[in-house]
């Protein structure tokens, strides 16, 4: 509970009803929008659904978001077929002023990073613990292609970052994740370059060189709109 009794899911939902306001005046019926994935953008699928007839439908980011849109009957396309979306929105694990962002920590921050890519604008959506003077407390997920797990969670080892396999999870894209324990971060951007040069390394969970365009931060006095300092 916040001090003045809200709950995170009651944040979550503020944010969600914040994010549809966001975007509802621009939908038309040809719009397809690029959906995220976890907890918070589960709440923003529940409210588009009221919206399904004003647009034409959504990209996933993951395989259980696309299920969640479909059961809404929001049709789903595939990013190929599309080539941009004008938004993008999905949460984040972490997120500093300049709004960049630590996100995977459900495992599908490879296909949230592309949708991300080809979106004209990335409205974050998230509650005012995700909120961060410095990324890093949050373990930074980074996906790795298997027979690559033990040789990158070394260089990880160099980078001073303390490495854990996240066991028994496999990607939407069949691979493994490790998230980095007490590895904070001074320069996303150039951290978020560093790491993707590992060899095997898919991606990581640093949203800094393309980060958010807006920040819809729930808190105790509401939800704050924020753009990149």
């Amino acid at each position: 509970m916040t001090q003045d009794g809200l709950s995170q899911d009651q944040l979550k939902d503020a944010v969600a009803a914040a994010a549809i306001d966001e975007i509802k005046p621009w939908l038309e019926r040809g719009t397809v929008l690029g959906i995220g994935t976890g907890s918070t953008a589960n709440r923003f699928i529940d409210r588009l659904a009221r919206l399904r007839d004003d647009f034409k439908g959504a990209v996933a980011s993951s395989e259980a978001s696309a299920e969640r849109l479909r059961s809404h009957g929001i049709e789903v396309f595939e990013l190929n077929s599309v080539g941009t979306v004008p938004y993008y929105i999905d949460g984040a694990d972490e997120v500093n002023a300049h709004l960049h962002m630590i996100k995977g920590g459900g495992a599908a921050l490879t296909r949230e990073k592309i949708v991300a890519a080809c979106a004209e604008r990335f409205i974050c959506i998230a509650d005012a613990s995700k909120r961060v003077d410095r990324l890093g407390e949050f373990p930074l997920p980074v996906e790795v292609i298997p027979m690559a797990r033990s040789y990158v969670a070394r260089e990880l080892v160099k980078l001073g970052a303390d490495p854990v396999y996240r066991q028994g999870v496999v990607t939407d894209n069949g691979n493994q994740i490790i998230d980095c324990y007490e590895f904070m971060i001074d320069d996303p951007v150039a951290m978020e370059a560093r790491l993707n040069a590992i060899v095997g390394v898919v991606t990581n969970g640093l949203f800094a060189a393309r980060g958010a365009d807006v920040l819809l931060l729930g808190g105790e006095g509401g939800v704050e709109r924020l753009i990149p300092v």
